[in-house]
């Protein structure tokens, strides 16, 4: 049997609660967490842009979109002990152990309108023009993904584990995902 790399990569709808469940598998597991989404968003602020806009931006400018995907390939090349928050984590560290989160829309657009750190690149004025604004960016990467590496993260045979958060608290989705990825560490197939 060979060893296992000790990498967990965290995909999932918009919402989903990557983030927050990411931050509590760090403190269980003591891993390190690397997360695209921050970096995207900085770009997104820097060029004064939503991050629909920026969504849109980089699909007429691919190389940012490699640039973005390949920086947690290379940071997860040399380590171990990591988390990789990441749309595309799954694609970028096959060997991972692939975790998809998933949400109800209606329920991610009350998580996302009353997150106040996402104020600074998803404004809106109703619960109802957020979940447009989300259904809009899953449909602009789906689309750009697809174009650009011929993948559908949407596509849950790419995942180790799926889970519905809709219903979990953060802790409880913490403690199915460590639990699930223990099994996959321990288990005798690859």
């Amino acid at each position: 049997m060979s060893e296992k790399r000790k990498i967990i990569t965290i995909a999932g709808d918009l919402s989903s609660g990557k983030t927050t469940v990411t931050a509590l598998m760090q403190e269980q597991l003591g891993y390190e967490i690397y997360r695209n989404g921050e970096y995207f968003r900085k770009l997104a602020a820097e060029r004064g842009m939503s991050v629909t806009e920026f969504n849109q931006y980089v699909k007429n400018h691919p190389e940012i979109d490699k640039q973005i995907e390949q920086s947690a390939k290379e940071y997860a090349a040399t380590r171990e002990n990591l988390i990789i928050d990441a749309r595309l984590g799954w694609y970028a560290v096959p060997d991972s152990f692939k975790v998809y989160l998933r949400v109800d829309i209606d329920e991610a657009a009350k998580r996302a309108f009353n997150d106040p750190k996402r104020k600074r690149t998803e404004n809106f004025d109703t619960v109802e023009a957020h979940k447009a604004d989300l259904i809009k960016r899953f449909e602009l990467e789906n689309e750009r993904y697809f174009n650009l590496y011929g993948v559908r993260k949407e596509d849950m045979s790419n995942y180790d584990f799926v889970l519905n958060t809709t219903f979990y608290t953060p802790q409880e989705v913490c403690d199915n995902i460590v639990s699930e990825y223990k099994k996959w560490l321990n288990s005798t197939e690859d």
